[in-house]
């Protein structure tokens, strides 16, 4: 066959393209070289981008994830929940005791640890996996950790642009505070410990956040992460603003109210603030994000007056969403500054005026606009202050909306974790946007009291696009509501108020819209009418994908982040009894996490939450079956019989249910060989 010269120009461009393609790959994976000194001091040579990544540091894991890189993690430790597709990663154990076995049936190529983890490092020293060890003593540390994860995995723009922010938001607090004399600014202290006062060391990336924020923080003369505080420096630094996170709790109950240490500012104005753990314990991907949130606390009257904002209110950048319905005539998500905060608010516009039903308004008729705003926690106190109607006046004006024909609901779930889902039946069909938040203040509705009002957490807004009748847009609330109560039980949200014995029914803070709609008319959204069905799915879907979006909370999840939902530390719920051969609490919590990571184990234990529930309620009443299976489950573990089980539940307020199976996984472990003598 004669091939003419101009196809054979092309065949070897073909062949030139497919080999430079295939070039390209190849050095990708392999042509990668990377050399950097690790916290230890370790040079650390990396010629093959990771693969097979294991972290049980929580911020190291975290800034994979906020990188884009979280499909090379394969293992994590149960701390970690968000993002939601955390939550199909391989649980390892906890921080302090990650499970070696595990970690080597996942077999990384990369280990991230800290200093603590000096078993882990030598189970690893002699593997094919590359042990890391990236810890953060400062800010600057942070910094550099992004920095390097950025180019292990590919993604330094990305690792950039997070450091850029981080900076951007210490710049807007800097420029903020300045206008706050120095007489002025608040002496800051970070509470910690369990059975006595500690605080950072005053080298501390703790202490850099409280400076960074505006705050003084106390100086001791000790370093390092954590140092103890005697009662005389307390007096003596007498700390206007005290914070800490939410297990801080247990010590400032057990020791604020003590003589000495009840007798400072903070404690006597009420000062004493907590904030999630993964904020206040990293310097991460989130710390510019903490520093505002801290300062609005700290100089909340400052922050509230137009005098010392830095930034116009005004929009700065819009996002559009598609939403299939005909009488849409746009919808976006607008991004603003409003107190020099970013707020973000969902906006979509109609066609023509319509009527609603908003459970914040009541009946409302001539809408053009419907939507949802977010404020972020930097907001919250000055806002609660304020009330609803100066917040939704400065929201409309901020974001040009004409309050007489707009209706919005208010939140403090991020509207970049809108859901928004779609249901068609024949003519029928119905677009439903939730926006959801689990973490602060569920509740389970006839079982806890009411304490406060504000607007907005699981917000809901239902767009249909037939034309409902008053009765219908009313009646859709129900089956929304059902439907909402429906994904929360079946995600087993706890109630925040009394989570061991509650499942929650919503947040206490729940608000809805539902919009007329724009074609034939319907007078049933009823349970048993086709639109109240689609009405129902897509509320059911758009609550469980906020939820999981908002908070990484997923069907699936590992049982031991449902111990944490329980407000069950692990720690704190072993009671070691007396005996000839002394075992520290310490010592049992890694074996019982390790256990808790055997499906048998924890299935049994799901199992328990579940039968905790129906005995709580009175659906069983019987317990003498669960009571042997619990003596199994405990002979099972141990490896031989138990001729006696002994008490090992410190928590006086568990259910029973929970109480018997989690003193058979206490026993079974306590009296195994490897604990304790027969």
């Amino acid at each position: 066959m004669i091939i003419s010269d101009s196809r054979r120009s092309f065949l070897f461009a073909g062949t030139v393209f497919l080999v430079g393609l295939m070039l390209y790959f190849v050095s990708a994976c392999y042509g990668f070289s990377y050399r950097f000194r690790d916290s230890r001091g370790v040079d650390i040579v990396i010629n093959k981008r990771p693969a097979r990544v294991v972290s049980v540091v929580p911020s190291i894991t975290e800034t994979i994830f906020k990188l884009g890189a979280g499909n090379v993690i394969k293992g994590i430790t149960y701390h970690t929940t968000y993002p939601a597709e955390a939550n199909e990663k391989r649980i390892v154990g906890g921080f302090f005791s990650p499970c070696v076995k595990v970690i080597q049936e996942i077999n990384p190529d990369v280990l991230f640890v800290s200093k603590f983890h000096v078993q882990l490092m030598r189970a690893f020293a002699h593997s094919n996996c590359t042990v890391i060890d990236l810890e953060t003593k400062s800010i600057s540390d942070s910094f550099r950790n992004i920095v390097i994860l950025g180019k292990l995995f590919d993604k330094e723009k990305e690792a950039q642009e997070i450091v850029r922010q981080i900076k951007d938001d210490f710049q807007l607090i800097r420029n903020k505070v300045a206008k706050i004399p120095l007489r002025s600014r608040k002496r800051v202290i970070r509470l910690m410990g369990r059975d006595s006062v500690m605080t950072p060391g005053d080298d501390s990336f703790q202490n850099e956040m409280i400076r960074a924020a505006g705050g003084i923080p106390p100086r001791l003369g000790k370093t390092g992460s954590v140092v103890p505080i005697t009662k005389q420096e307390w007096v003596k630094f007498n700390p206007q603003v005290i914070y800490g996170c939410g297990q801080d709790r247990i010590v400032a109950k057990k020791i604020l109210s003590q003589p000495g240490w009840r007798d400072v500012d903070a404690v006597r104005e009420g000062k004493i603030f907590f904030f999630p753990c993964d904020l206040t314990c990293r310097a991460a991907t989130n710390t510019g994000y903490f520093v505002k949130w801290l300062a609005a606390r700290l100089y909340q009257d400052n922050y509230a007056t137009k005098e010392d904002q830095v930034l116009d209110e005004a929009v700065f950048r819009s996002r559009d969403l598609s939403l299939p319905l005909s009488y849409i005539k746009g919808a976006r998500i607008l991004y603003s500054h409003i107190l020099d905060f970013v707020n973000k608010t969902l906006v979509i516009e109609f066609k023509k005026p319509l009527a609603l039903v908003s459970t914040l308004e009541g009946h409302r008729h001539g809408i053009k606009v419907v939507g949802n705003h977010y404020s972020p926690p930097p907001c919250w106190a000055i806002e609660h202050k304020w009330g609803l109607k100066r917040i939704r006046r400065r929201v409309y004006k901020a974001i040009h909306v004409d309050e007489s024909s707009s209706s919005f609901l208010f939140t403090g779930a991020d509207m970049d974790n809108l859901a928004v889902e779609y249901q068609k039946y024949r003519d029928m069909e119905v677009c439903t946007l939730v926006t959801a938040g689990v973490k602060s203040n569920a509740v389970g509705m006839s079982a806890d009291p009411g304490r406060y009002y504000e607007p907005g957490t699981i917000n809901i807004i239902i767009l249909p696009n037939m034309e409902l009748t008053p009765r219908a847009m009313t009646r859709a609330i129900i089956s929304a509501t059902e439907a909402k109560i429906a994904a929360l039980m079946d995600l087993d949200v706890r109630s925040h108020q009394s989570p061991k014995i509650n499942q929650a029914t919503g947040t206490g803070t729940d608000n809805m819209i539902v919009v007329q709609g724009s074609a034939i008319p319907i007078d049933n959204t009823g349970g048993h009418s086709k639109m109240g069905e689609l009405i129902a799915k897509t509320v059911y879907k758009g609550v469980r994908e906020a939820i999981a979006k908002q908070n990484g909370i997923v069907g699936n999840r590992n049982v031991l982040q449902r111990l944490k939902e329980r407000h069950i530390n692990i720690f704190e719920l072993i009671s070691v009894p007396p005996g000839p051969k002394k075992i520290r609490k310490i010592d049992l919590v890694g074996p019982v996490e390790q256990v808790l990571l055997d499906p048998r184990y924890s299935s049994f234990l799901a199992a328990a939450f579940s039968l905790s529930d129906s005995y709580e309620r009175g659906l069983v009443q019987d317990l003498t079956e669960f009571e042997t299976w619990c003596r199994n489950i405990a002979e099972k573990i141990t490896g031989r019989k138990i001729q006696q089980m002994y008490d090992l539940v410190s928590y006086k307020d568990l259910p029973t249910v929970m109480k018997m199976a989690l003193n058979a996984i206490l026993n079974g472990v306590y009296m195994r060989g490897d604990c304790v003598s027969p």
